[in-house]
């Protein structure tokens, strides 16, 4: 079981250049159904090692690192096509690396904090809600980046969070 959520650990830092190549052609609805996966895929993961009884520590410290591979796609995509502000992409980037560095650090893996887990729920949630490609699009892409502020300040405050435990 443990080796089955590895696998869709692995699977979800695999889809962050496809998810990149469709949006880069233009091809919205191939992209927002990766990033479903993607999204799916951490759920599941997460399922099936508490299931095992816990997940394996490379996939305590893989799990995080792809996550962001994941959202760092259509984070880049959506703050060079204008509909993010660059600062914003950029200050939610450097937390991710900073909060990564410190976690590969730890034994552990460093566990994810319930606002960190909050936090990524909603970037899932904002960045479907951006990407989505069919009917009804401007009014879920507002929803999506009004939910997109709350999770960099969900970012921002599991920081420090993380750090004060440091």
């Amino acid at each position: 079981m443990r080796r089955l959520a590895d696998g869709l650990t692995l699977l979800r830092a695999w889809l962050g250049l496809p998810l990149l190549l469709a949006l880069l052609l233009d091809r919205g609805a191939l992209a927002w159904l990766l990033l479903l996966l993607g999204g799916l895929s951490d759920w599941a993961d997460g399922v099936i090692a508490r299931r095992a009884g816990g997940g394996s520590v490379w996939g305590a410290r893989l799990d995080p690192l792809t996550d962001k591979i994941l959202i760092s796609a259509p984070l880049l995509w959506l703050g060079a096509q204008g509909i993010l502000p660059l600062l914003a992409v950029w200050l939610l980037l450097a937390r991710e690396l900073l909060i990564s560095g410190w976690r590969s650090g730890q034994g552990s893996g460093g566990p994810a904090s319930l606002a960190g887990k909050l936090k990524t729920v909603l970037q899932f949630a904002s960045l479907l809600l951006l990407l989505w490609p069919w009917a009804g699009r401007e009014v879920l892409m507002q929803l999506g980046w009004w939910l997109f502020w709350p999770s960099l300040a969900l970012a921002l405050a599991s920081a420090w969070g993380y750090l004060r435990q440091a």
